[in-house]
């Protein structure tokens, strides 16, 4: 069964959740992987509370949306105890989100349309990290209300910090997760 008839044989029957608000998209990210390899292949792991996504799990994650919802990228990284020395893990952050033109046959191609309009970055887990308090750093925006129905690949740009020293690692996905918008 295609995705095209899955979506159809499911006939969006728990259509209320398109109702919600706002979606999540979390990722984790393999820091040590990521910094070894210094790229992001293989390193990745989605998932979101849409209603028919596909792919959860890996990095081709599709997310279901529709016009004007807000969508938060939750990311963190898969390692998040304090260490026995008393330091914390590096942390991942969503520098960017870069929506491409997949129209053109060019994935490489930034898109010349506006998909999203980004809310803000949010996060500050250095300031606030213990045991008991989930720390992350997340991006938000919101799907532009006239976004043509259909579907949106993007890729990341994440830095990374790196285990010792200042220094930070930018890495691009190597994968290209996506929206997929319904119609309102």
């Amino acid at each position: 069964m295609t995705q095209e008839q899955e979506y159809a044989a499911a006939d969006f029957a728990d259509r209320g959740q398109l109702n919600s608000v706002q979606l999540n998209v979390v990722t984790l990210v393999d820091m040590e992987k990521a910094a070894a390899t210094k790229s992001l292949d293989g390193c990745l792991y989605m998932m979101d509370n849409s209603v028919g996504g596909v792919g959860q799990g890996g990095d081709h994650l599709e997310t279901i949306c529709k016009q004007g919802q807000v969508i938060n990228w939750i990311i963190r990284p898969i390692d998040m105890h304090r260490r026995p020395d008393g330091t914390w893990p590096p942390m991942p952050k969503i520098n960017n989100l870069v929506f491409l033109d997949i129209e053109k046959g060019d994935e490489d191609d930034v898109a010349e349309r506006r998909i999203m309009t980004e809310l803000k970055i949010y996060g500050a887990p250095d300031r606030m990290r213990d045991q008991y308090t989930a720390v992350y750093y997340y991006w938000a925006g919101a799907v532009m209300s006239d976004a043509r129905p259909g579907l949106y690949r993007y890729r990341f740009v994440l830095e990374l910090e790196k285990e010792h020293g200042t220094d930070k690692l930018y890495l691009n996905s190597a994968h290209y997760p996506a929206l997929r918008v319904m119609p309102v």
